[in-house]
């Protein structure tokens, strides 16, 4: 899986953030999918104008996290949303834009959860006084 996430800006961030920084990142998590959900609806509705607050919004809050693939995928969506608001034109030419925002914000947070809480991936490995897991079949 490519990297979707500058670590040295999330290093950054996460150092910046301090104590806050799981609770920051909640709201990315929260308003993220608020923003992807709306921008969905404004695109079903083929309304331009709809677009453009919560893509700008979604890609600031994913550039603090160092999302910088996410975040350059919403602004090309919200630079389309204003041209196409100034031209008066439906913004039909971002279906596939809209319909990869999703999926990107979804692998974006698994690799930033994976990076956050590292101990997560660690909690089925054998350990002390645990046996590895044996697979169906083998022993």
């Amino acid at each position: 899986m490519r990297a979707l996430v500058d670590w040295a800006a999330f290093s950054r961030a996460r150092t910046e953030l301090g104590a806050g920084f799981v609770r920051i990142l909640g709201y990315f998590r929260e308003d993220g999918a608020k923003s992807i959900q709306t921008i969905e609806d404004a695109f079903r509705n083929r309304d331009s104008a709809a677009l453009v607050i919560p893509a700008h919004t979604l890609k600031g809050d994913a550039l603090q996290f160092g999302a910088e693939h996410l975040a350059a995928l919403a602004e090309h969506i919200e630079k389309v949303a204003r041209r196409c608001v100034e031209t008066r034109q439906e913004p039909d030419e971002l279906i596939t834009d809209v319909v990869r925002l999703r999926p990107m914000f979804a692998d974006t947070l698994a690799q930033i959860d994976r990076e956050a809480s590292p101990l997560m991936e660690r909690r089925g490995a054998a350990g002390f006084g645990r046996r590895t897991p044996t697979v169906f079949g083998q022993d």
